[in-house]
């Protein structure tokens, strides 16, 4: 079965570059090892601070929790970050296109 979480964030506006940089090296980084049934998209907002990750993956281990890059990524995520996250644990997929 598979799931799919989502989450929601605001960064300070002087650490939304930052946050972009370390989104950019977890794709670098899942491209090159490929960790199979993931997955994953980032979007910034055009406010330019308010970042949404959706992860979907098989069963109940996210593949992102064994990336190196991602562990740095969460390291100090609430530092840079003004609100949130928000997080959605079990995000119901209604329909997707080339997604």
């Amino acid at each position: 079965m598979s799931r799919t979480v989502m989450v929601r964030y605001r960064t300070r506006p002087e650490a939304a570059e930052e946050n972009q940089r370390l989104v950019e090296a977890v794709f670098r980084e899942l491209n090159a090892d490929d960790p199979g049934g993931l997955r994953y998209a980032t979007f910034r907002l055009d406010d330019g601070v308010t970042f949404v990750h959706v992860a979907r993956f098989e069963g109940e281990d996210n593949p992102l929790q064994r990336s190196a890059a991602f562990k740095e990524f969460q390291q100090d995520v609430g530092a840079r970050m003004e609100s949130g996250p928000e997080r959605s644990d079990d995000v119901t997929l209604v329909g997707e296109y080339g997604f």
